[in-house]
């Protein structure tokens, strides 16, 4: 058992260490990756900003390059001399070779009042809606993106002049543009190493996203964030991003979103690989503490260990378990003032043994010797009396009568202390009614002398249902001691005595309540009524009465209790088991072996 213990608190410290180190682990890691996390985010935060102002500069390159190719196409003669005719078809017509030679995606020409009469594009057949779309780029101040047919535009917009600005006369304006399709999107995402998207009418209009992302931030729409000193972090697919958002048109019939975005996926590597090397650490640190608590657990704890289960022997009275000698300093002293302890408790506790024997002696004495004082007494005067003069037949019965209660009171005085004294013995157990116990009980108590005027009343179910396996004489005798003691406390109350005993069977418990209208048990011996030797309030009797009632009743795995206490009132309780328990060895019990031993 010693053993077993030392290896549960070998067991113990080791896994306390695990803990610990697993602990600690895992708050390193938490810590580690929180200070990481944040580290990236504020990186990519200040890559994305970066990406973002040289997207702007690249596009905004590309936008100075188209305005000075449409200035070109603006500063041409014959533009200008087809844009004083007032025939939209022929503009339109002859429009097509101007559009070819400026080689731009979008190709319009306005009139003064800024109504387009002519327009081209790559891909796209008719111009009458891309007409309608271009309308906004008059505007001040003129946004310089067009969305139209789906396909997203990069627009320059100059007047033609007819003689020099300030004096000439405005013919018209030129629009040319460029398409920002997925290929151009892409040379800037990579020169800028972000993720581009053009948002425009609710839906993608140009992207460097694979179309399973693109989708993902569709269902999800990105939340927006136009300041990019704070971005946002979102979720597509299975990829975490960094995001920023910026409004290119927002005052146009189509307002446009250009959407950046950054991925964690390159940080969550490193991450990961941190967070491999730091459970790597802890798993080796776990180890080498294991390691060190096995060796601790041998040469400190085990002494500790041989201490402990000393004490523990001893607690259970074995004062010979060898002590341990060996160990650190701390150790040794403590053992030595252990033994000097166990010493001299083990005398002080000789001394109490006698102390208690001699007063268990006294106790009995004085509690016995009064009750047998007065049987003997009566016996030897009643005999002087048989003696001493000639009698008539009914005085002789009579004295003989007293003779025979004083000799039957002796009887049942010595033997409720051999019952006493043999508490916690096997019972001998047998097939018996309780019903027929109770019985015989109350007929045995209506002899007593203390039972005299008292009304005694028994009540109790089917004698067939009180079958138990208990040891009759025993069980008699507890309700006996119940009923009488319920009969002397009646005797001394204000009204008519009165004792009523109830019998009742509720699964599987034998239930018997005994009731008497005497005046209660006093508060002072409450709590010690079970007891042995406490009979406060009585004129005569051990005090022992109770205590055996109690004690059968628990070696019947059962128990006596007061249910209720008052002026009028009192009620005690005994339960027994109706089957075959094992034998209830409680504290009490225990207590009173050893006080009669």
């Amino acid at each position: 058992m010693g053993e077993n213990r030392g290896i549960r608190t070998r067991m113990l410290l080791v896994g306390a260490m695990a803990l610990i180190i697993a602990a600690a682990t895992f708050g390193s890691l938490l810590i580690v990756r929180h200070q990481l996390e944040s580290q990236v985010t504020q990186d990519l935060s200040r890559d994305l900003a970066h990406s973002v102002a040289t997207f702007e500069n690249l596009q905004t390159q590309r936008l100075n390059a188209l305005e000075r190719e449409n200035a070109l196409m603006a500063d041409l003669p014959s533009l200008k001399a087809l844009m004083t005719t007032s025939d939209a078809a022929t503009i339109e017509d002859a429009g097509v070779r101007f559009w070819k030679v400026s080689d731009s995606d979008l190709f319009a020409l306005a009139d003064n009042q800024g109504h387009v009469v002519a327009a081209y594009a790559k891909g796209v057949h008719g111009g009458a809606q891309l007409a309608t779309n271009v309308d906004h780029l008059f505007e001040r101040p003129a946004p310089r993106y067009l969305v139209s047919s789906d396909r997203l535009y990069a627009c320059s917009v100059l007047p033609l002049y007819s003689g020099t600005e300030e004096d000439g006369v405005l013919l018209g304006y030129v629009i040319s543009g460029f398409q920002i399709g997925p290929e151009l999107l892409r040379q800037i995402s990579q020169a800028t190493a972000v993720e581009a998207v053009f948002l425009g009418r609710g839906r993608a209009l140009t992207s460097t996203l694979d179309d399973e992302t693109l989708r993902a931030m569709m269902r999800a729409p990105v939340p927006l964030a136009n300041d990019l000193d704070a971005p946002v972090s979102v979720r597509l697919g299975n990829e975490r991003y960094i995001s920023a958002t910026r409004n290119l048109a927002a005052s146009a019939p189509d307002p446009l979103q250009l959407v950046v975005l950054k991925s964690f996926a390159p940080a969550e590597a490193s991450i990961r690989q941190i967070d491999r090397l730091v459970l790597f650490a802890g798993f080796l640190a776990l180890i080498v503490g294991t390691l060190l608590m096995f060796w601790l657990s041998r040469s400190v704890t085990r002494p500790l260990e041989n201490l402990a289960t000393g004490v523990r022997a001893f607690g259970l009275g074995d004062s010979s378990h060898l002590l341990p000698s060996e160990g650190t300093r701390e150790v040794r002293e403590l053992s030595l003032a252990f033994a000097r302890m166990r010493d001299e408790i083990m005398r002080t506790n000789q001394a109490l043994l006698e102390a208690e024997r001699l007063a268990t002696i006294g106790r009995m004495a004085s509690s016995v010797s009064h009750d047998l004082r007065h049987y003997l007494a009566s016996v030897y005067a009643n005999s002087e009396f048989l003696a001493s003069s000639p009698l008539s037949e009914h005085e002789r019965i009579e004295i003989l009568s007293d003779i025979r209660t004083a000799v039957h009171g002796t009887t049942e005085l010595i033997e409720s202390m051999l019952i006493f004294s043999r508490t916690g013995a096997a019972i001998r157990r047998s097939h018996e009614l309780v019903a027929a116990l109770l019985e015989r009980a109350t007929t045995l108590l209506r002899a007593h002398p203390d039972a005299a005027g008292v009304q005694l009343v028994a009540t109790y179910c089917d004698p067939a249902d009180t079958a138990a396996l208990v040891d009759g004489k025993q069980v008699e005798r507890a309700i006996y001691n119940l009923l009488l003691n319920a009969c002397q406390s009646a005797r001394t109350g204000q009204l008519e005595p009165k004792v009523d005993a109830r019998l009742k069977v509720q699964e599987g418990t034998i239930i018997i309540e005994v009731q008497d209208n005497g005046p209660g048990v006093p508060e002072g011996i409450r709590t010690s009524l079970f007891q042995p030797f406490v009979s406060e309030g009585k004129q005569k009797g051990s005090g022992l009465g109770l205590t055996l009632a109690q004690s059968i009743a628990a070696e019947h795995g059962g128990e006596v209790i007061l249910v209720e206490t008052s002026s009028g009132e009192t009620i005690f309780r005994m339960t027994l088991a109706r089957g075959i328990v094992q034998q209830a060895a409680s504290e009490d019990t225990s207590q009173k072996r050893w006080a009669a031993g």
